[in-house]
């Protein structure tokens, strides 16, 4: 008689997981193992054994979780908080491929009828092709990311569309996201020393916060650059309707103005500017493309001019993020350890003054995210269809856990370029 197939998955995971399933299984067929209390992961098709088959690890249960194969009951955070306890507990460092791990695998293949070729990878998987951190590429990467809809966009953000990190000041409860974000925005001015009338460049602007909120409470003329088409024609029309455009600005008063261009960071053909910064845009450069990066920050930013780099960072392995991160999220990604970045930065000629840590910001901000997103999952679905609402919801809770158990760090870098010496 054949064994039920969630006792059997359980029996071949016992040495990966270190002792009994760290959830209660679900499988398809109504059979169940695991403890009663833990967090319900549900096995809804042979499909999902087969991508866990094919690709163990993170990328095939991402693979089967964002197609509905696979399956979480309740909070997503919850159960992955409970997760990576476990594994710290029982100091697990990831599935390890040994013959008797794989034989047991092929045994709950065949036991669920999941044998065959790999399944096609979801439609919501990156698709980017063409030489590393070219031109095109990357074109192709951010075009992947950030022209999924800005509609989209603003279920989870603020108002202000700010996209990295906010600074939260204040812990009580009529504080909240929109707040922190203004606070970061204006952090980072009084950080570069914006006055009215200077020339800020925004690299890899975004939806425009920093650069509106630049032009509008600081007085600046701001250029930004994104490679969205989508993000640009955002921008433009917030440019329109607050009065930002570069042209009839007579009698304007205290106002800046912000011109937003869809042009690579290797392409800005008019600096130096006074001030250059860059919100959580240096990840997507790549690690051998950092000294161009680095170099066109110093280029664009006159002797005396400060920089401000916000960059996300990260240890060990798997710079990019993670399997799922670089397949269904933001292919070609690079992230290093903040001392790295320093290296790179001063190897381009830039003194750095001061480094700010806001990984716990972090955590609030994508806390603050991932509520918004559940309450309006609804429309997400609606909107987007439910596979990527599915990829969403593992992306950010994905990101939350990795801020608060400090797999990922968020750093304010400020630098200037040095003044001319005779």
């Amino acid at each position: 008689m054949t064994p039920p197939l969630a006792s059997t998955i359980a029996e071949v995971l016992h040495p990966v997981v270190g002792g009994e399933l760290p959830v209660r299984l679900k499988v398809w067929d109504g059979s169940e193992a695991g403890p009663f209390g833990a967090p319900v992961v549900r096995l809804n098709s042979p499909d999902a054994i087969r991508r866990l088959l094919w690709a163990p690890g993170e990328l095939g249960a991402a693979q089967a979780y964002v197609t509905g194969e696979l399956d979480v009951d309740g909070d997503l955070n919850a159960a992955l908080e409970h997760l990576w306890k476990v594994v710290r507990d029982r100091e697990l460092s990831g599935i390890r491929p040994t013959p008797a791990v794989l034989a047991g695998m092929g045994r709950i293949a065949r036991a669920a009828g999941g044998l065959g070729t790999p399944p096609e990878p979801p439609a919501s998987q990156a698709r980017v092709k063409g030489k590393l951190h070219s031109l095109l590429r990357d074109r192709a990467a951010i075009s992947h990311h950030y022209d999924l809809s800005n509609e989209f966009y603003g279920l989870i953000l603020d108002p202000q569309m700010a996209y990295s990190s906010a600074y939260w000041t204040d812990s009580t409860e009529t504080y909240g996201l929109e707040d922190a974000q203004r606070d970061k925005l204006d952090l980072v001015c009084r950080k570069i020393g914006l006055k009215p009338g200077m020339r800020l460049l925004d690299v890899g602007c975004g939806w425009g916060s920093l650069s509106l909120h630049a032009a509008q409470h600081y007085g600046a003329d701001v250029v930004g650059v994104t490679l969205s088409r989508e993000q640009k024609a955002f921008i433009d029309a917030r440019i329109r309707d607050r009065g930002l455009e570069k042209t009839g600005f007579a009698g304007r008063g205290s106002q800046g103005t912000v011109e937003v261009r869809v042009q690579d960071y290797r392409e800005i053909p008019d600096g130096p500017f006074d001030a250059v910064a860059s919100l959580e845009m240096g990840e997507h450069v790549g690690q051998r493309n950092y000294p161009v990066y680095a170099a066109a920050l110093f280029n664009n930013v006159v002797p005396g001019g400060r920089v401000l780099v916000q960059q996300m960072s990260r240890r060990g392995k798997h710079p990019g993020g993670g399997p799922f991160i670089e397949s269904f999220i933001a292919p070609d990604m690079h992230m290093r350890p903040v001392g790295e970045t320093l290296g790179f930065l001063e190897d381009a000629g830039l003194e750095v003054e001061g480094v700010e840590a806001l990984r716990k910001d972090y955590v609030r901000t994508l806390e603050a995210w991932y509520a918004n997103f559940e309450q309006n999952q609804e429309a997400a679905v609606d909107m987007m269809g439910e596979e990527i609402a599915r990829v969403w919801r593992l992306y950010l809770v994905g990101a939350l856990r990795s801020f608060a158990e400090g797999r990922m760090g968020v750093e304010q870098i400020l630098c200037s370029r040095p003044p001319a010496r005779s």
